[in-house]
């Protein structure tokens, strides 16, 4: 297998090519990205200098260089994680790049696969593309339930979701849509809840709560869902798409709770503040399908804690990565300030 692995440098990218590379001492890889603010080549630089590895930075809306890329590096496999994430971004700050990445990204994935002849294509989008589900129910998200997002983010993967279904349908493009719940692990960048509170934690600040705080969750560590997508990479079948939990439902207010058990902080360090528009009370995934292709969990629901303090403590055992990070991050928060003065100075009276 020639890998080419797309947003290798972000947070399940990077913990992906750290697990391929180790599980597959006889493949190459080639990551290309764009390098925007969560794109951190440190999160690789153990594996820099593997022979079997290779660096491109680029952009996947750029159909050429992808196609370019291709073939020089005579790639028969790829996976997308190239994605714009940050969902507070894409209510207040406007949507454009959203689109441009997950929907018109994959678009040309799927043009640049079709003209090379890639093997297969595993495009990693999100079960956010579902909507919501109640508190009080027992349903879970399969691959069945229809595509019905509330946010600006999850409505452009839905769209990039949408044109893999097309392609295949139309062209037989060899592609696999993947729908993850969220991730846990190391090298994941501060504007998602576990490093967010662990950082803020760490400099003497409480951590913001959003409304009641009893949003659920499905949470996966990143290194089981890196399995799950070399299992798909292997043996999943073009056209089909994969639901990929480990049923392990928590609340953000559990999830907080626990995060201060483990750092030694009380419940005092808990700010409350209002919540952000389009909040989705509750994702849960039926992941029976690829269950039954052979997948295998280490992190289960019973080994979250297990996980969760592996985590905090891999962040506190990093602290010049943390260092670095901060930094990208405080210049990060610069930026989406500036995009949402831009934005908020376009709109009537009314609604700013």
């Amino acid at each position: 297998m020639k890998l080419l692995v797309c947003g290798g440098a972000g947070f399940i990218g990077s913990n992906f090519i750290h697990y391929f590379l180790s599980a597959h001492p006889d493949d190459q890889l080639v990551n290309f990205d764009k390098l925007t603010y969560a794109g951190n080549l440190e999160n690789l630089k153990e594996v820099a200098d593997n022979s079997r590895y290779a660096f491109v930075q680029g952009d996947i809306t750029d159909l050429e260089h992808l196609k370019k890329v291709i073939t020089e590096h005579h790639i028969t496999h790829l996976i997308n994680f190239a994605a714009e994430t940050h969902v507070d971004r894409s209510i207040h700050g406007g949507a454009k790049e959203f689109v441009l990445t997950n929907t018109l990204g994959v678009q040309m994935l799927l043009d640049a696969v079709r003209a090379t002849g890639v093997e297969k294509f595993v495009n990693v989008s999100t079960d956010e593309v579902y909507g919501a589900l109640t508190l009080d129910s027992l349903e879970k998200f399969n691959e069945h339930t229809p595509i019905m997002p509330n946010m600006p983010y999850a409505a452009a993967k839905a769209g990039g979701d949408l044109m893999c279904n097309a392609y295949y349908k139309c062209h037989k493009v060899p592609v696999i849509v993947t729908h993850c719940s969220n991730n846990y692990g190391p090298y994941q960048f501060p504007e998602k809840v576990i490093p967010f509170f662990v950082f803020k934690l760490l400099k003497g600040e409480k951590v913001p709560v959003y409304g009641d705080g009893l949003n659920v969750r499905d949470w996966i560590h990143a290194k089981d869902h890196s399995r799950a997508l070399d299992l798909l990479l292997q043996h999943g079948l073009p056209g089909e798409v994969y639901n990929i939990g480990v049923d392990n439902e928590r609340s953000n207010m559990e999830i907080t709770k626990m995060i201060l058990e483990i750092m030694g902080f009380g419940e005092d360090r808990i700010e409350y503040v209002t919540d952000r528009p389009g909040h989705d009370r509750r994702y849960a995934i039926d992941a029976s399908k690829i269950l039954k292709l052979g997948w295998k969990i280490e992190y289960t629901k019973e080994k979250f804690r297990q996980g969760l303090t592996e985590t905090i403590e891999w962040y506190k055992n990093n602290e010049v990565w943390v260092k670095n990070l901060l930094q990208k991050k405080e210049n990060e928060m610069n930026s989406f300030q500036k995009d949402l003065n831009r934005s908020q100075a376009t709109m009537p009276p009314e609604n700013k």
